[in-house]
């Protein structure tokens, strides 16, 4: 189109739309299985003593760091080995150790594990670790120590108070009617098993049935 321009120029401005300015973004990564593994993770070891073996076992488990330098930056862990002197249960370690790697490759939650572990009963039965407290079997313990590791790197809170009773700050008064053989946690040897934690520590306290392992008690 042609515009006849009848009066003289004084000035010229140009007008354009300026272009859009583009952010930069950073893609955010986050875990899953083709994740590749760096050639170095951090890890953490922990050692677990039972009354059932004479040899400890070691449980490493290994973190990724995801999105590092960045205000995304997680750490995630990776995989998880477990050695021992003690080969008795080598077979059944082995493939809890790359089922337990493989959930936490897959990513997402990985916190139900703690809970799935910790429902596993031995059915020759439990023992009472250091400081009287009742783990069910040698994978719950496992799944304790799990559990310690995810709170240490932020993915479990706090871990809550545990509501206890400690026999030997018991008075010796209630225990009167319980006064029966003890084996080395203080536990009476006549305690019955208990609904809610499954250790046999239910003893009658001041006329009342409650477990000396996790509080539970008949009357509230």
């Amino acid at each position: 189109m042609v515009k006849k321009i009848e009066q003289p120029i004084t000035g010229v401005e140009v007008v354009a739309d300026a272009p859009p300015v583009e952010e930069p973004t950073a893609e955010i990564i986050h875990m899953h299985e083709k994740v590749e593994r760096p050639e170095m993770l951090l890890g953490s070891t922990y050692k677990i003593k039972t009354p059932l073996s004479a040899h400890a076992l070691y449980v490493t488990i290994n973190d990724i760091v995801l999105n590092a330098g960045t205000q995304h930056e997680l750490r995630r862990p990776f995989e998880v080995f477990i050695n021992s002197k003690n080969m008795d249960h080598f077979q059944w370690i082995v493939a809890l150790t790359r089922i337990i790697s493989a959930v936490f490759r897959k990513g997402g939650d990985v916190t139900f594990l703690v809970d799935e572990m910790r429902s596993v009963f031995d059915p020759r039965g439990g023992y009472f670790k250091k400081g009287g407290r009742y783990t069910p079997s040698l994978v719950a313990e496992i799944g304790d120590v799990i559990e310690t590791h995810l709170r240490s790197i932020g993915l479990l809170g706090p871990a809550r108070p545990r509501t206890e009773i400690n026999v030997a700050h018991e008075p010796k008064a209630k225990l009167k009617e319980v006064q029966v053989d003890e084996d080395d946690s203080g536990i009476p040897g006549d305690a019955l098993h208990c609904s809610k934690c499954f250790a046999k520590a239910v003893v009658a306290l001041d006329n009342c049935l409650t477990c000396l392992n996790c509080g539970e008690s008949k009357c509230g």
